[in-house]
């Protein structure tokens, strides 16, 4: 198969990392299918896609909440596509950093439903169509955290999502051997993006101070999810964290 017959779909594509990633891999040759809620920021994405040269880039609003909406995307993926090379599972959410007893259950019900069920829903969507075609086998990458290994003050939700996501990724690589299915993760921190203005400012520490907390630019995520992605599929990152260099990241605690 050519390098440029090669099919991405990418979830939370609208915005931040997903879009960054995403015109990334149109870049690099791969035809995209791009979800999200809002059909509007998935049409400015695929839009720009074609503008700067890319092969493909196809929309389709989804909410991967949803098993039958999940399942619908998938059913269009292989009717417009006929196949699947990679899955960038990227969409996410976070809820309001309140003490643990004061989270209300609606919004711990909200980041786990996105964060962890969204991403299983397309993890098991994705197996059923990488199997089955040929040639078989394709590559999940998981959008982790550095919150995978190490908590902020107040981000229960969050926190516990994303340590769900790593034990995802690891039953994901290994139940996807028998279908030539490599799946690896990629944790980040404080790549600039419209979710990281607060490092600006000042955000809260383990020792309760607020301090402020440098970023780096989005683009390196997006050219580290191409590498991994482009890696034929007997090779695997399993594990890479990309993050600001002297962000309070080693020794968080």
């Amino acid at each position: 198969m050519a390098d440029m017959d090669r099919i991405a779909l990418v979830t939370g594509a609208g915005t931040g990392i997903g879009k960054a990633v995403a015109l990334a891999l149109s870049a690099a040759g791969y035809r995209l299918a791009l979800t999200g809620r809002r059909q509007s920021v998935l049409d400015e994405v695929a839009a720009e896609s074609r503008a700067a040269g890319g092969r493909d880039a196809r929309v389709f609003p989804a909410d991967l909440t949803d098993p039958a909406s999940v399942a619908a995307l998938f059913t269009a993926i292989r009717s417009t596509f006929g196949r699947l090379d990679l899955l960038f599972n990227n969409a996410g959410t976070n809820a309001p950093p309140v003490n643990i007893e004061d989270l209300p259950f609606a919004q711990w019900k909200a980041v786990i439903d996105t964060n962890v069920t969204g991403v299983f829903l397309c993890t098991q969507e994705a197996f059923r169509l990488m199997k089955d075609q040929t040639p078989q086998g394709g590559r999940i990458i998981n959008n982790g955290s550095i919150s995978a290994s190490a908590p902020r003050p107040n981000s229960a939700p969050y926190t516990a999502s994303k340590h769900a996501v790593s034990g995802l990724t690891k039953s994901t690589a290994l139940d996807g051997r028998k279908y030539n299915i490599a799946c690896g993760q990629i944790d980040i921190g404080n790549t600039e993006t419209p979710m990281a203005q607060q490092m600006k400012k000042g955000v809260l520490q383990a020792n309760l101070s607020v301090e402020v907390e440098p970023t780096f630019d989005v683009r390196h995520v997006a050219e580290a999810v191409v590498l991994m992605a482009n890696l034929p599929l007997d090779a695997n990152v399993q594990s890479m964290t990309i993050m600001a260099t002297k962000m309070p990241f080693v020794g968080r605690g």
